[in-house]
Parts: C-alpha cells; structure tokens; sequence
C-alpha cells in the first residue's frame, strides 16, 4: 500500500521592517531545512520573496515607527492588517502564525489569530524593561510561545504562562566577517588614503525624514574641516532613490546599497539611527556614535515613558554608555561634527571605542537563533497536528 503523501502546512509570517524580514528570510530557511513540505504567506520584504515566500502585504506599506508617524501612515497600515486577518479568517488559513518584532500591529494581530484558533509564536520581545513592563501579562495572554534574542529577557517573564525562551541574537546567522576597506573603496574608486564616515539614516520612512537632513548636513561641516573626508551613506532596498535627493549637494558622498557589514568595514568611524543596525556597526567593530530624532509630539511622549538610560542596543546590551548618544535636541549638526571628528581623528578614542565594542559582541554569544525558532515553530505545529488528529 502506497504512503499517504504528506500535507503542505501553511505558516504565516509577519514582519515590517528591515531587520525583520532578513531574521524572518532566515527562519524559513531553518524550517525548510526540517520540513520541506511547509508553505510561507505573510507580510515582510525582498528577504523573505527571495526565501520563496508568498508576500501578501509588502513591508514598506506598514511600516512605520512613532505615534505621530503611525497616524500619517494609518490607512496603509489598516489595509495591511485586514488583509492578513482575511487569511485568518479564510477557508483554508496558516496552521501557525509567526510574528517577528513589530510590537504593536503584531500584538493586534495575535489577538486576531487566537479568535481564528492560529497558534502564534512571537520572535523578538516588546521591550518590556525599557518601558511599560506591565506588557508581560498582556504577552502571556497574546502569544503561545517566545523567542527572545536577549539574555536577559526571560527573567522578566517568570510566573507567566507563557514558554519564552533566549535563542540568541538572529543578527549572528547570517554574520560573516566582510571584506577589508580596500574592496569596497576600489569599487567606488574612493583614495584608499580617505577618512570614510559612514552616515546611516535608517530604514523607515520616518527615520530618514527626521534623520537624514542632520546627517547631510553633519556631513557639509565635517568636510569644511576636513576636504578629504569620504561619506557613504545605505539606502535600504525598499526605499526610494529620491528620498536621499538631499545627499547629492555634499561632494564626496556615496549613496550605496551593497551589504551592510561591507559598508561598516569600509568606513573608519559611522554615525547611525538607533536600532539592528547599531549591532550590526558593532559587529564589524567600527567605532560609532548613536542618532535619533524623531517627531516632536512622539519624542515628548517617549521620554515620559521610557524606563531605561539608554536607547542604543550595544549601550542596552552592555549595561554601560560604550556608543555616545545624540537624540532629539542633541542631535546637532555641529555636535555630530565634533564627535565624528574625534571617532576618525582621535585615536586614543578610538581604540577605547573600539575595544568597548568587542565587549558587546562577546556578549551577544553564539549563532543558531533560527534553528532553535525553527523548533519552536516546529513544536507548535506539532501540537496542532495531534489537536487536529
């Protein structure tokens, strides 16, 4: 008698921003890896397309950070969501939803996909010790099981019903230390003599509107002292070249697109947005300092909330200010041009930033986090099989 052929089961993935959709890209190559029958729709971007799955909602559509920029963005984001909760909703729905990141509309989804009877695993958690830790209730009730990519973090969940477990930091799946300086500045036929600052203004809409003007012109005064100075500056795929159209007054600066740890290895010292994009800086030990400016109603309202010193991941991580800070009103071109000169000139600095760098990748352990949310994943389905019988 033939073997009954196995069923194709279907996970819903969501993720809205960058970072995201690369640890989402490589959790479904995990999941490959033990099932290759399971089939991926959700939301996310080019990272996940290229993973083969089926995008039902592009990332760039609800992706949005801030009070203020959440409601300029509400009817993008309110179609998004209604589009995956008809999934949800459908004849035939995901057997498992895996929400990564993207607090606020995940939550509200989750709470959609326990009404559909979905099973929902959440990858990343709310950081509930910066602010709000009352959210760990409300977490244990949204989601059958965590993945959390900090140490720390499953302490703040005990005696909740809840399995949350510490996988490890996703950024070190796909991690691969680049190239030297040289390659990239041959590539952009950049002197291999020039200073490269690095000017990384994020990857939402939001945080280039905010971001990218102080940059620029962080940029203009650092080359009024120092010509020779070289600037690269990433721009996310999903994003526009006419939203940078600002970078092509300042001579000397490079809008580029290759990989992000390329890029950091290229430059001798980076200025970045808060956020992933600081870890991946740190990984490649570039000395860097942290920018933020958000909208005025939103930071008001952040800084009455938030709970802890710092905002900066590597600063969070080491429990110590290892990445100086400028956010919002500190946040000055001239300030910034003061730092950045110091990050490429000063080099007793240097090494002190540099060395305090290596302490905060040592901490962040070993890869293999997507393997071990694979499990997870793999474990829910699992459950749901026997439930479904």
């Amino acid at each position: 008698m033939a073997q009954a052929q196995k069923t194709t089961r279907k996970v819903m993935i969501v993720a809205g921003e960058a970072s995201g959709d690369i640890h989402a890209a490589n959790l479904i190559s995990a999941l490959r890896k033990q099932d290759e029958h399971l089939e991926f729709l959700g939301a996310g971007g080019p990272a996940m397309i290229r993973e083969g799955c089926r995008v039902l909602v592009p990332m760039e559509e609800i992706s949005a950070m801030g009070f203020v920029e959440v409601l300029r963005h509400a009817w993008p984001i309110y179609k998004g969501f209604k589009r995956l909760k008809r999934e949800l909703f459908s004849s035939s729905p995901p057997d498992l939803l895996i929400t990564i990141d993207f607090q606020e509309f995940n939550q509200k989804l989750a709470a959609k996909a326990q009404k559909a009877g979905v099973k929902v695993l959440h990858y990343v958690s709310p950081q509930v010790w910066a602010w709000r830790s009352g959210r760990v209730r409300k977490m244990a009730r949204l989601f059958d099981k965590m993945a959390v990519i900090l140490p720390f973090e499953p302490g703040y969940y005990q005696g909740q019903a809840i399995d949350v477990r510490y996988v490890g930091h996703p950024l070190l799946d796909d991690f691969s230390e680049p190239p030297g300086k040289d390659k990239l500045k041959t590539q952009l036929a950049l002197n291999p003599k020039d200073s490269v600052l690095g000017l990384f203004p994020g990857s939402r809409v939001g945080e280039i509107r905010y971001n990218l003007p102080v940059l620029v012109e962080t940029a203009r005064l650092v080359r009024e002292k120092n010509p020779d100075v070289r600037f690269l500056v990433p721009r996310a795929a999903h994003l526009p070249r006419e939203m940078f159209s600002a970078t092509e007054s300042v001579p000397g600066l490079h809008l580029v697109s290759q990989d992000i740890y390329e890029v950091a290895k290229c430059c001798d010292a980076v200025l970045a947005v808060s956020g992933t994009v600081t870890l991946q800086v740190a990984l490649v030990h570039t000395p860097m300092a942290i920018v933020y400016r958000m909208a005025p109603l939103t930071y008001e309202i952040a800084k009455r909330l938030v709970e802890v010193p710092y905002i900066g991941l590597p600063n969070i991580i080491a429990d110590d200010s290892v990445v100086p800070e400028y956010i919002q009103h500190a946040a000055t071109p001239a300030a910034l041009a003061e730092e950045a000169h110091r990050l490429l000139y000063d080099e007793s600095y240097r090494t002190q930033r540099i060395a305090a760098l290596h302490c905060v990748t040592e901490k962040l352990g070993e890869g293999g986090s997507s393997e071990r949310v694979a499990d997870m994943a793999l474990e829910l389905l699992a459950d749901e099989e026997k439930l479904n019988g």
